[in-house]
């Protein structure tokens, strides 16, 4: 798990600065998420089914890669502090690495702190302590899949 997240120490006020960015190039991206996040055309539809596409991607870490990999598409995009991957292959690499270095007490101490849902915009706050104190995923959901994934995770230094 340290090796996945190596170099992504950061500070509060760096990790909040980058979640506004992204959610804000996220927005900006797609005219339909600036319109669901307004209320307009949708907006409930939008927010039921980025839920589905939340809550079954939490649950996926149970099942496996294969589960975890069904909610992204080749154009999916995760970005890290570390490095932005595009694509299935790049984005099943990560989360294979993610699942090898995550041992039975990261998942015995796994929290989720904050899980919020607007329009097809999903943000999540966790934590496993002691080895990942705060982390952060915003998921941008298009289409019932994650078009474009952030993930951020504070580490003790």
């Amino acid at each position: 798990m340290r090796d996945l997240i190596h170099g992504a120490r950061v500070n509060r006020r760096q990790c909040m600065g980058g979640l506004a960015m992204s959610i804000t190039a996220g927005a900006m991206a797609s005219g339909s998420a600036a319109t669901a996040l307004a209320g307009e055309g949708g907006a409930e539809v939008d927010a039921e089914r980025t839920e589905e596409v939340f809550n079954h991607h939490l649950g996926a870490f149970a099942e496996g890669l294969d589960a975890i990999m069904a909610d992204y598409t080749e154009e999916s995009v995760l970005m890290t502090p570390m490095d932005t991957l595009r694509g299935l292959d790049a984005i099943r690499g990560f989360f294979k690495a993610f699942l090898d270095g995550a041992t039975p007490e990261f998942w015995a101490a796994f929290k989720v702190n904050v899980q919020v849902v607007e329009g097809e915009i999903a943000y999540l706050v966790w934590s496993s302590l002691p080895s990942v104190p705060l982390a952060t995923d915003t998921l941008f959901v298009r289409d019932g899949k994650i078009a474009v994934q952030t993930f951020t995770p504070m580490v003790p230094t």
